[in-house]
């Protein structure tokens, strides 16, 4: 399972979703300002409610980002480890552990945002957002790579399944990773073909009419939540 958008009636739901992303930018500002343990406890208490606000869980969202949990877990006992005495300094691994968990809260709150967002109203976000020509290409870049990586991600697991049917265990690894490897490529690059004769009989539309913007009380608190969490990371308070 990895995260996607979830239809709901939640409040992220109703929110604009030039709004929810001014509330991850503000909310990664402030995780990156604030680095103390006191700091990160209230941040992940906000995060956590970003979660519940847009229907999730916690263990969902971690769920769908486990493919960082190992790099996250790993990077303290790097950073802690040296080459001579004292072996293992703890100060440097606690410094890392901290900017681990800082990644992992701003993943939950960028979790709360994709489970609560359609494609088509973040690709009309980043066209309002980003004006001109600039703005409709990351529009049409960011509606096609929500919609393909899921695919991809689909495919790798296939193709990965299917060599596991045909007693692939017996392989050796390099040659497992290869397999799989150019069955995803193959498929990557026969569903881009596909992809790319599709938008040309659809006759893709360069500028096409964007879902109706919205802004309601609920968008101005998220307003304000997303201006106070700027403010934070300038002024600091932990």
């Amino acid at each position: 399972m990895t995260v996607a958008y979830v239809p709901g009636e939640s409040p992220a739901h109703r929110l604009d979703a030039r709004v929810k992303l001014l509330v991850q930018v503000g909310f990664a500002a402030a995780a990156y300002a604030h680095t103390t343990p006191r700091g990160l406890a209230v941040l992940t208490i906000l995060a956590v409610g970003c979660v519940w606000a847009a229907g999730g869980t916690v263990h969902e969202m971690a769920w769908g980002f486990r493919w960082a949990a190992p790099v996250l877990l790993v990077a303290p006992i790097v950073a802690g480890a040296t080459l001579g005495t004292p072996w293992f300094r703890l100060e440097r691994a606690l410094s890392t552990g901290l900017a681990s968990y800082r990644v992992a809260i701003v993943l939950l709150v960028a979790g709360a945002y994709v489970r609560s967002t359609p494609v088509r109203e973040s690709r009309a976000a980043i066209q309002r957002l980003v004006p001109g020509r600039a703005g409709r290409s990351l529009g049409i870049g960011i509606s096609l790579v929500f919609r393909f990586l899921p695919l991809l991600r689909r495919e790798l697991a296939s193709a990965r399944n299917a060599l596991h049917s045909r007693c692939g265990d017996a392989r050796s690894l390099p040659e497992r990773m290869r397999i799989v490897a150019v069955a995803g490529l193959n498929r990557a690059f026969d569903r881009a073909d596909r992809l790319a004769l599709a938008l040309n009989a659809r006759c893709l539309a360069w500028n096409p009419t964007l879902p109706p913007a919205k802004f309601g009380r609920l968008d101005a608190l998220a307003t304000l939540l997303a201006a106070g969490l700027v403010l934070s990371a300038l002024l600091p308070w932990v």
